[in-house]
């Protein structure tokens, strides 16, 4: 088998610009990779996901419980490990993927009381590595970011209209939630845990992408 490495973080954590950043600088070494990301909203297996978070099933996060929510990226995963990247990873080759089952632990986690959370984990592990059979990552970097900071940034993607944010990227209490659920997670799993923020004139503001990925190429630099 191949390697696994996922990036995690909440929304507008920097996940899509880390992750490119880090197979850009494993190709320019010579480094054949896949690069991957969820929901893949090309395909129709991403289908439930995009109904979920429109809001076709009710305008709050916790309208889908924390186990059906969890199946509709499952399934998207399956579909892409099936038809774009299993015969390339099963092959020895290295996979990098933006979110993932990380995803569905930090999110759905955030719908379920702390005491509860453990369980859950252990469930969603169960479901997605052996059940389905997807394989489990092995390394997974875990962007973390303020959630003030977050919202400043989600806001700047979307021109300051929040209209266009999906039902989890408006809720506000939601994504407070899942940064706890995102943090008890990165510590209980063992995940690279990158402090992505900073202090500046008492406000918390980003460190430079280019800070950022240098430490992570620096903590993977024993995997890849």
């Amino acid at each position: 088998m191949g390697k696994l490495i996922i990036f995690e973080g909440l929304d507008g954590s920097g996940k899509g610009t880390q992750t490119q950043l880090f197979c850009q600088a494993l190709r320019d070494k010579g480094q054949d990779l896949q690069q991957i990301t969820f929901p893949d909203y090309e395909s129709d297996s991403s289908a439930l996901v995009r109904m979920y978070l429109s809001g076709q099933f009710g305008p709050k996060p916790d309208d889908v419980n924390a186990y059906a929510s969890a199946t509709f990226y499952a399934v998207d995963r399956f579909a892409s490990y099936k038809t774009k990247w299993g015969e390339f990873y099963r092959r020895g080759g290295l996979v990098v993927s933006d979110r993932y089952t990380t995803s569905n632990a930090v999110h759905q986690c955030s719908k379920l009381p702390p005491m509860h959370w453990d369980g859950y984990l252990e469930w969603l592990f169960d479901f997605e590595y052996k059940k389905m059979g997807i394989p489990a990552p092995d390394a997974v970097v875990y962007l973390s970011v303020d959630i003030e900071v977050s919202r400043r940034l989600m806001l700047k993607r979307y021109g300051g209209d929040e209209n266009k944010m999906d039902i989890q990227e408006k809720d506000d209490e939601y994504l407070a939630r899942s940064r706890a659920a995102a943090e008890y997670c990165a510590r209980k799993l063992g995940w690279e845990r990158i402090v992505c923020t900073k202090e500046e004139n008492g406000v918390k503001v980003m460190r430079s992408v280019e800070d950022i990925h240098a430490e992570i190429m620096n903590r993977l630099s024993g995997l890849v």
